[in-house]
C-alpha cells in the first residue's frame, strides 16, 4: 500500500515535531517534509509529490494560510489541504472553504481525529472538526443572521479601532458604504453601538478578539 504522502506548514517548530511524532507512527502515512511559511508550501507542493498537505493559518508575517491554500488548490492535480488551527472563529472557517479547504480541525484535536482527517482527505473526502461543521450548519440555517464577507471585514476593523473613513479608505470603499453596512451589522446582531456588535461578534466567534492585525 502507498503511504499518504504529507507535507506539514508551521511557524513553531515544536508544533511541526509533534506533528510529525502522531503522524509517522502511523505506516500507511509519511511526512515528505515540512515549512515555516505558507509562501515555501505553495512552492514546496509544485514538486507533485504530497497527497495531503496540513496548513496553519496565520504566520508571523508574509502569505497567510487562506491565502496559500487557494493558491495551492487551484492547479490541476493538487494535494488536499487540511487546516489546523487553534482559531474556531467563524470568518476562519468560511475563509478556509471558500479557498479550497478539504478539512478543518483545531490544534487540540485528538490524534485519532487527525489521523481519520488525513485519511479522508486523501480519499477525496471532507474532513471537518465537529465543532466548524456545527457552525456551518449553523449559518446555512441562520442566514438572515450571519455576516457577510463584507460585513466581517468591517466589523474586524471596527474592533481594531478604526474608524469609519480609515475603514473607507482600506477597503476602498464611501464612508455612506461603510456606514449602510454598519446599520446592516447592528441589526443582525442586535446591537446598538459598535461596541456591542465587537463584543457580540466576539462571543458568536464570528470574529477574532483583537489581539492580532487583521
Amino acid at each position: 500500500m502507498t503511504p499518504i504522502r504529507l507535507l506539514l506548514v508551521d511557524d513553531h517548530p515544536v508544533v511541526r515535531a509533534g506533528l510529525r511524532a502522531v503522524l509517522e507512527s502511523e505506516p500507511d502515512i509519511t511526512v515528505v517534509d515540512e515549512t515555516a511559511t505558507a509562501e515555501a508550501a505553495v512552492l514546496r507542493t509544485k514538486i507533485g509529490d504530497v497527497d495531503v498537505v496540513l496548513m496553519d493559518l496565520q504566520f508571523g508575517q508574509g502569505m497567510g494560510g487562506s491565502a496559500a491554500t487557494k493558491a495551492i488548490t487551484g492547479r490541476n492535480g493538487a494535494p488536499r489541504v487540511i487546516v489546523l488551527t487553534t482559531y474556531d472563529t467563524e470568518v476562519d472557517i468560511i475563509a478556509a472553504v471558500e479557498a479550497g479547504a478539504s478539512g478543518y480541525l483545531l490544534k487540540d484535536a485528538p490524534p485519532e481525529e487527525l489521523l481519520a482527517a488525513v485519511r479522508a482527505a486523501a480519499a477525496g473526502q471532507s474532513a471537518l472538526a465537529p465543532a466548524v461543521t456545527d457552525r456551518l450548519i449553523e449559518r446555512i440555517r441562520t442566514p438572515a443572521t450571519s455576516l457577510s464577507t463584507r460585513e466581517t471585514e468591517v466589523l474586524t476593523l471596527v474592533a481594531h479601532g478604526l474608524s469609519n473613513q480609515q475603514i473607507a479608505q482600506q477597503l476602498f470603499l464611501s464612508q455612506a458604504t461603510i456606514k449602510s453596512h454598519l446599520v446592516h451589522i447592528f441589526t443582525k446582531l442586535n446591537a446598538d453601538s459598535r461596541t456591542a456588535a465587537v463584543a457580540t461578534a466576539v462571543r458568536r466567534g464570528l470574529i477574532r478578539p483583537n489581539r492580532t492585525r487583521p
